[in-house]
Order: structure tokens, then C-alpha cells, then sequence
């Protein structure tokens, strides 16, 4: 074999950790090549546009939680611009009886509001006189019922777990699913005295990058991996590669893949996964069966993305970022967002864009609806839940499903960043890493990628 079949670091999956990653070893200079199962790059990030809607079919926003996002984005200016939300994305709902109610965001709201049951409402004012924890693996659920009622859970933690997992809050392991969370009860005693403990905290310039802000990309998140592969080259960037398969060579890494006009084989010092964990047996056919299961058993919450287009709403009013549904509400909903509230040129100037989630860990079953048992649902709830008039019809639907949408972190996750870790370690120039670990949002995938490719640079 000869050396144009040898390339420093291969990289598998084009999602945003992926060309995060090779961005940033691309840019240091590093020779990298990417490979990518399906036809396009990022992954679930796809933006398209329709009938005067631009809409997303995955991820709708990112957080800018770490200065890593920041610094990506100022790097790829004015290729990509970063688009803050407006002031609407201050405001979250919650569904209770038969309408939305403001999430509350301080302790007067929190007193006032009728989500919460009295007894909660004065178990909250008492939350920093609790007892820290001491279960590592206390669900989110437990946690959040122990520090502040069931109530609480009800309406505040349950939509709020399934907004971002759309998962089970008793499932969820805190420390894995939300550290930061887990770490202000451990570290300060208490939720409400950890955070002004931490509100008093010193920044650096740096650390005020990260402004917590929720984003996306002008034109939409899809132009975001569109620069991410530009700059990474194209030319170095493999679509449609099925068959990934990937051993070790001596001290270095074997490649193999299929593409349409037949098979591919190089050679890499280094090789990063960043694909899912259910992708990774048929990719790592090395690794131990009892090594591989305690990796591949991490589940995904499947789910459905039903987008809604009205180009009149006809004087109602959607000031929020959007609303959740407690899952003791019995609705067939996660939530509902409202993109074109928090973001310009997403909706025409009269209408607006609404993305219903259905599905998750509590409701698999609905994701095995048909399209039209699909469109049938999501237009009942528009009618009860938006208030539409019931001749409004809306001017354009898109269906997206999503079989591996969302890992848990569960108490397998211990076992699992474990093994990671061990063969790591075992296998020189072997990354794996991907939304398996450090987080799921897009915030997380980015400052992921950013480190690994800071740790091969450095090597």
C-alpha cells in the first residue's frame, strides 16, 4: 500500500462533532479526512425551505454554554453568523388542565404560579436547609422530588427532561445527565446557594464568551455545518461510504468502506468515532463482545418532528420560545416550539412556524404512527392546544423522524465511559467519542470536538 493511501486522522461521521473535530485539526494543520455514511454532511442538522418557511428537521437551537461555540463562530465569520434569539425565548410554557402557563424564572413566579402545589411552593423556600444526597446514581427525578416535591417534578423537571432527553426524569442519572446540576447540591449543600454561589464567582474575558444565550445560525443551522465542511475542504470530506469497518494495523489503523463504484482501503495513525453507540459494533469489529455490549447498550429516545407552516395567524400570539407537556398531562405531545418567535426570516411576515416533538422514552409507541395518524394528531393539538379556529388549516407540514434521537444517560453510563476509557487506552491513536459521552447538546458536540482535536495535535 502505497503512502497516498496513508492519512494522519480519519474521522467517522460528518454530524457537528465530527467537523468540529476535523475543523479543528484542519486548521491546525493537521491532514484529516472524514467519513460519512450518509450522502450529506451534519448529521441530524438539517435546514430546508419551504413554501417562505426555513425550518429545522432536527435540532432547533444550541445554547451557548461553553466559549468554545463562541470562538467556532467567530472563526467561521462571516462565512456563518451566529443569531442570538430575541427576547421571546425569556419565556417558556407549560401545559396544565387546558392551557399554557409561564414556566417561572424567579421565586415570587415560583410562589404566584399555579403549577406548583402549596406544599411545594414552601418545601422550595426550605430547599437550602436540605441535606446533600448521598446516592451517586440518584435519578434527575428522585433528586428534584427529595430537594423540592413532587409537584415540582410534575411540572417543572418532567417537561424540562423531556425538552431536552425526552426521557424519563427517573431514568436519568443525575450526575450523567445533568453534572451541573448534581455537582451545585454536592459541591454547595444546595440548588439556590450553589447558584449565587456561583452568580459571585470571577470570570475571565473568556468565560464571558459563554453567555448562555440561546442560538442558531442565520438561515438556519444547516449553514453551520455547511461552513464547517467548506473549511475543512471538501475534498477531504467522504459521503455515502456504507460498510465502515475499522482495525488495527500494526501501530497504525486500517480503513475500510464501500462506496458506490466499490471498495476503499487506507491506512491512519489516528482514528475518531464520533457516530452513535448502536453504529459502533459493525465498526469496531476488534473490540471484545462483553467490552463492546457495556458500550452498545446506551439507549436513544426515538422522535418525531412534525413542523407546522401558517402563513396568517390571524392575531394570536406566540411571544415564547414554546411550550412543554407534563407528561402527567396525558397529551400525545413533548412540546411545541415556535422558531419564527425567537428568530427572524423563519416564518412570512404574518405567519408563523411551530415544531411539535412526539414520542421519547415515555410514548415509543407513537413513533410507529403513520403519516397520516401523524398529521391527524398534530392537527387536533393545533386546534386545542394553539387555540386555531377549527376551519384554519396550516399551508405546509414536514415530517421528520428521528430512530436515534437522544441517548440517556442511565446508570449504564458509569460502565460504559468506563470501557471507553479502558480501550482508549489500549488502543494507541483510538478516540471514541460522539454524543455517547460529555453531553448532548450542541454546545457539548462542539466543545467535544474542539478537545479532541486539541489532544491529537498535542500528542
Amino acid at each position: 500500500m502505497n503512502e497516498n493511501n496513508f492519512i494522519e486522522t480519519v474521522v467517522a461521521g460528518a454530524g457537528l462533532t465530527g467537523l468540529t473535530t476535523a475543523y479543528n485539526l484542519k486548521r491546525s494543520g493537521k491532514p484529516v479526512l472524514v467519513i460519512e455514511k450518509s450522502g450529506r454532511t451534519g448529521g441530524q442538522i438539517q435546514t430546508l425551505n419551504r413554501d417562505g418557511f426555513v425550518f429545522e428537521t432536527g435540532p432547533n437551537t444550541g445554547t451557548v454554554s461553553h466559549p468554545e461555540v463562541a470562538e467556532l463562530f467567530s472563526a467561521l465569520s462571516p462565512a456563518c453568523e451566529l443569531e442570538t434569539a430575541d427576547e421571546n425565548a425569556n419565556n417558556r410554557w407549560i401545559w396544565k388542565g387546558n392551557r399554557f402557563y409561564p414556566l417561572p424564572s424567579g421565586l415570587f413566579g415560583g410562589i404566584a404560579t399555579p403549577l406548583f402545589s402549596w406544599p411545594d411552593k414552601f418545601r422550595i423556600l426550605g430547599e437550602p436547609f436540605r441535606a446533600k444526597g448521598t446516592n451517586p446514581d440518584e435519578s434527575v427525578g428522585e433528586l428534584a422530588s427529595r430537594r423540592l416535591g413532587k409537584t415540582f417534578v410534575d411540572y417543572a423537571v418532567d417537561p424540562f427532561i423531556s425538552g431536552i432527553y425526552a426521557g424519563d426524569p427517573y431514568s436519568l442519572v443525575t450526575r450523567y445527565a445533568l453534572p451541573k446540576l448534581y455537582n451545585l447540591e454536592q459541591n454547595y449543600g444546595s440548588f439556590i446557594k450553589g447558584s449565587i454561589a456561583k452568580a459571585k464567582e470571577p470570570k475571565t474575558e473568556r468565560d464571558r464568551l459563554a453567555t448562555k444565550k440561546v442560538f442558531s445560525v442565520k438561515g438556519g443551522l444547516g449553514n453551520l455545518a455547511s461552513a464547517l465542511a467548506d473549511a475543512i475542504g471538501r475534498e477531504n470530506i467522504v459521503l455515502s461510504a456504507s460498510s465502515l469497518k475499522i482495525t488495527p494495523d500494526g501501530e497504525n489503523w486500517k480503513i475500510d468502506y464501500r462506496l458506490a463504484d466499490g471498495e476503499r482501503s487506507i491506512r491512519a495513525k489516528n482514528v475518531v468515532t464520533t457516530v452513535g453507540s448502536h453504529a459502533l459494533p459493525e465498526m469496531l469489529p476488534f473490540v471484545e463482545k462483553t467490552d463492546m455490549d457495556k458500550i452498545s447498550c446506551l439507549r436513544y429516545a426515538p422522535v418525531i418532528q412534525v413542523v407546522v407552516g401558517v402563513k396568517d395567524i390571524l392575531g394570536l400570539r406566540f411571544n415564547a420560545f414554546g411550550g412543554l407537556i407534563p407528561s402527567c398531562e396525558k397529551k400525545p405531545l413533548l412540546g411545541v416550539l415556535f422558531p419564527s418567535a425567537c428568530f427572524a426570516g423563519r416564518a412570512p411576515e404574518n405567519g408563523m412556524l411551530f415544531s411539535f416533538f412526539i414520542g421519547g422514552m415515555k410514548a415509543i409507541h407513537l413513533t410507529e404512527l403513520s403519516d397520516s395518524e401523524l398529521t391527524a394528531l398534530v392537527l387536533r393539538e393545533f386546534h386545542d392546544m394553539l387555540k386555531f379556529s377549527a376551519g384554519k388549516e396550516p399551508d405546509m407540514i414536514h415530517i421528520a423522524r428521528h430512530k436515534y434521537a437522544i441517548p440517556q444517560y442511565e446508570k449504564s453510563t458509569g460502565e460504559r465511559l468506563e470501557t471507553v476509557e479502558k480501550l482508549q487506552n489500549r488502543y494507541s491513536g483510538l478516540v471514541i467519542g460522539g454524543n455517547l459521552k460529555n453531553g448532548i447538546s450542541m454546545g457539548d458536540r462542539i466543545l467535544q470536538g474542539t478537545n479532541i482535536a486539541k489532544s491529537l495535535v498535542n500528542q
